[in-house]
C-alpha cells in the first residue's frame, strides 16, 4: 500500500478545478432516468449531488475558510444544511446547476488563491458546530474528500441503475451491493 500523500494545497486545487469537469463529462446530456434517480432511501441523485456540491461552495467552504482566518475559534461556523438543494434547486434543470457549479467553483478557486496562503494559516483554527476545533488545512483537505466522495456517488448512483441488468457479474462488480 501506498503511502498517505500529505496536503498540498497545489494538488487540493488541481483536484478542485477538475470536478465540475468530471461531472460534466459524466451527466450531460443524459436522459432524466439518468440523472434523477438514486440507489436507495435516503441517497441523492446525480441531480442532487450537483446541487449539493454548488449549494456547499457557496455557502460552506470559503465562508468557513474566511471565519477561520478572520475569527479564529471565537465565533463557531453555520451550521450546514446537507440538504438544501432538495428546496433550493427544484425546478432547475441540470445543465443550469452544472454551470452555475463551474462558474462558482472557478471564482472560489480564484479567491482562494488570492489569499495567498501559507503553513501558518493552514495550521489556523475555527471552531465547527458539531466537530469543534478543526484547522483551516483540515477544511480545505476536506472539500477535496467531499467531492471525490460524491463523484464516487453519482457513479455509485448510475450503476445502481443497472443492478438488475448484468445479471450474473452482479457479486464482481464492487459498486453495487450484494444482490
Amino acid at each position: 500500500m501506498a503511502s498517505e500523500i500529505k496536503y498540498r494545497m497545489a494538488d487540493a486545487v488541481d483536484i478542485l478545478g477538475r470536478t465540475p469537469g468530471v461531472l460534466r463529462a459524466m451527466l450531460h446530456g443524459l436522459p432524466e432516468t439518468w440523472i434523477a434517480n438514486n440507489y436507495g432511501k435516503d441517497t441523492f441523485s446525480p441531480f442532487d449531488v450537483v446541487g449539493h456540491l454548488l449549494d456547499a461552495d457557496e455557502v460552506n467552504w470559503m465562508p468557513r475558510l474566511r471565519m477561520i482566518l478572520e475569527a479564529g475559534t471565537r465565533r463557531a461556523f453555520e451550521p450546514f444544511d446537507r440538504y438544501a438543494m432538495y428546496a433550493r434547486f427544484r425546478g432547475v434543470d441540470l445543465e443550469t446547476l452544472l454551470a452555475d457549479f463551474e462558474r462558482v467553483r472557478r471564482k472560489n478557486l480564484a479567491d482562494l488563491a488570492a489569499l495567498e496562503l501559507t503553513d501558518g494559516d493552514l495550521e489556523r483554527c475555527g471552531m465547527h458546530p458539531d466537530l469543534g476545533e478543526v484547522r483551516a488545512g483540515q477544511l480545505l483537505a476536506t472539500w477535496v474528500v467531499h467531492d471525490l466522495n460524491h463523484v464516487h456517488q453519482v457513479a455509485k448512483c448510475m450503476a445502481y441503475q443497472y443492478r438488475e441488468a448484468i445479471g450474473p457479474w452482479r457479486p464482481y462488480v464492487g459498486v453495487l451491493p450484494p444482490a
